[in-house]
């Protein structure tokens, strides 16, 4: 008997296209799947603990033998609506940014951001679990996924990440791409990929099945259908590649 592969997916609303299409396609006999907060799915791959991962796009550089598969990722052109910087205060006057523990690609970009685009020097701070209700005077903070869904009331300034990031470069910003393990079958992977689109053929039925946990709240349709741009094209692959040389910057100063 074949050993199954490993699968890390993130868990959030955003992914959920994916997961329903890997939870209907015969390509579930094959996979063990778990779903994980982002920085998870990137320790799994990193540790050895998972094949294949859908991964902040940050920590790829950090993994040996493995390769982006594919041609779909959780992407955004212009407003994601769910990377946010939340403060109290504009741009110039934060001091200090709780950065959140969920995804590193998020928290490297507000540092992209603030240095290279915003040119503000705040103090950047691991976030505790209930850091939100710290966010206040001078004191702003990175949130992610679903949690940004009913934030808006809360915060006076609250900047788009994914939006600043095309204000600045122009280009797309992809949040996490899918990476598999060198090695595996060719013919799994075509697979895989197959269940991928099947999931994003039907988006309906997962907007459907979660609007109903916001109610009037929040649109799922607009965010999965509009916000949420999941093929990885040439113009995502260069934003993706800018935003990894942006890193190495970093790294040397």
């Amino acid at each position: 008997m074949q050993k199954k592969i490993n699968v890390s997916v993130v868990s959030y609303l955003n992914a959920q296209p994916f997961i329903y299409g890997l939870e209907h396609h015969p390509i579930k006999e094959q996979i063990v799947l778990c779903k994980d907060i982002p920085s998870e799915c990137a320790r799994k791959l990193l540790h050895g603990e998972a094949d294949i991962g859908l991964i902040p796009v940050a920590v790829i550089p950090q993994l040996k033998d493995f390769d982006i598969i594919g041609k779909t990722c959780i992407g955004a052109v212009g407003k994601v609506a769910s990377v946010l910087l939340c403060s109290d205060v504009p741009l110039q006057d934060i001091e200090k940014v709780f950065l959140d523990f969920h995804s590193r690609t998020s928290v490297t970009l507000v540092q992209v951001l603030s240095r290279y685009f915003w040119s503000i020097n705040p103090v950047f701070m691991d976030a505790p679990i209930d850091y939100i209700e710290h966010i206040k005077n001078k004191t702003a903070g990175v949130i992610i996924g679903d949690r940004t869904f009913d934030l808006q009331k809360h915060f006076k300034y609250i900047y788009d990440l994914s939006e600043e990031w095309q204000k600045f470069t122009n280009l797309p910003f992809v949040f996490a791409a899918w990476v598999g393990r060198k090695g595996i079958d060719t013919q799994l992977l075509e697979s895989f990929e197959e269940a991928l689109h099947n999931g994003l053929k039907h988006k309906q039925i997962v907007i459907d099945k979660f609007q109903i946990n916001y109610g009037s709240t929040f649109d799922v349709a607009h965010y999965l259908n509009t916000s949420i741009r999941y093929e990885l094209n040439e113009e995502k692959i260069r934003g993706m590649r800018l935003f990894l040389d942006y890193i190495k910057l970093l790294e040397t100063q």
